[in-house]
């Protein structure tokens, strides 16, 4: 049975998750993200609840209501360093009562799963990564003196003692001999693990402002999320581009602006080469995101990007993203592009138009809804 105090904690960190799940669009559009501490877990900001607590006072006090004084008279504590009571109106904000929760990437993962309704994913393929696990799971007669299993091996010279009849139970003494020693022993397991690569690709052009590039970076991070909490390993690459692309930093990814023009190929080309180069699509599960506010600098790049989905990135994708993130700046013409090559029922193209901060839950449902 548990302790009451585990089921009360439980039943605590219960109500702290459907919390957060109430205000996960407020914590989403408002750009707050859970702080990760390592290993992990994540510190999520919770406002107004307080960890139950009993506070004790002087034995020497009465009680409630007991002892000299008149109303209107201020309580202890209450005077100004004069003696008189302290002057000044009364405060109208909030006082700060902010409790910091630590939850793990599972526990986070599953309060968005529930809040969007996302299936989980099914891994594309036979994954082919192949680890080999030893459990220490049976008892063996043969082994180091590090594995051995005092507790069994005793038990084996009690019954040795008994069967024979030289255990005195007036002077209850083991005495364990060679035969008698047990020492744990492994089985080794051949497990096949699902891992995954995300590429996410970003317009850092002129037209992409602070507030496009804070979107995707919210967005991101509960994609990332999920997706840690599909696979047990995950990699992340990240791609700026405007004319051309390179491979940057998470830190440069969000924090780069140019001033060029756009070519969006310049971006695909690179995810083609990082894909091609160090991820084997039948050993990964390969997830490129590209975040633009859908201008591109021609016509003809734009067939050129559809060339290279068509023939190099899709049939090694698990899904290709597009998120058009919109810019007063941005035409969204990319986006409409797209939509007129794969409409909105291909399998292997997700197309999402993130309006605002308020739009990003939607946008990530739209994105993982389909368990792909």
């Amino acid at each position: 049975m548990d302790h009451p105090v585990k089921r009360d904690h439980a039943r605590f960190r219960k109500i702290i998750k459907g919390r957060i799940r109430d205000n996960l669009k407020k914590y989403v559009s408002g750009g707050e993200m859970p702080i990760p501490k390592g290993k992990g877990v994540f510190k999520v900001p919770m406002p107004q609840i307080e960890t139950p607590r009993f506070k004790f006072g002087d034995k020497q006090q009465g009680g409630t209501g007991q002892g000299d004084g008149q109303p209107g008279d201020p309580v202890d504590g209450q005077q100004g360093e004069d003696g008189q009571p302290g002057q000044g109106e009364a405060g109208d904000n909030e006082g700060n009562k902010e409790l910091e929760v630590e939850l793990s990437v599972e526990e986070l993962a599953s309060i968005l799963g529930e809040e969007l309704e996302l299936p989980n994913i099914e891994p594309k393929g036979k994954k082919s990564l192949e680890s080999t696990t030893n459990k220490y799971s049976s008892i063996g007669t043969v082994g180091p003196d590090s594995l051995k299993h005092y507790k069994r091996s005793y038990r084996e010279a009690l019954k040795r003692q008994v069967a024979t009849g030289t255990y005195d139970s007036k002077n209850p003494v083991i005495i364990p001999i060679k035969s008698d020693m047990r020492f744990r022993s492994s089985n080794t397991t051949v497990e096949y693990e699902n891992s995954a690569v995300v590429i996410y690709m970003m317009d850092v052009s002129g037209s992409m402002g602070d507030e496009q590039k804070e979107i995707v970076r919210t967005e991101s991070f509960w994609i990332n999320l999920w997706l840690k909490s599909q696979y047990k390993d995950i990699e992340i690459r990240y791609i700026i581009h405007d004319a051309t692309a390179k491979e940057v930093e998470e830190e440069v990814f969000f924090k780069t602006r140019e001033s060029g023009g756009t070519l969006i190929s310049s971006a695909l080309k690179l995810c083609r080469e990082i894909i091609q180069t160090d991820y084997n699509s039948s050993e990964w599960n390969i997830y490129p995101f590209h975040f633009s506010d859908g201008d591109n600098w021609s016509t003809d790049d734009t067939k050129l990007c559809l060339d290279i989905l068509d023939k190099d990135i899709l049939p090694n994708s698990n899904v290709f993203c597009y998120g058009q993130v919109e810019s007063r700046y941005g035409s969204g013409q990319f986006y409409k592009d797209l939509h007129a090559k794969y409409g909105t029922d291909n399998e292997g193209v997700i197309l999402s138009k993130i309006k605002n901060k308020d739009a990003i839950l939607d946008s990530i449902k739209e994105f993982l809804g389909k368990g792909k």
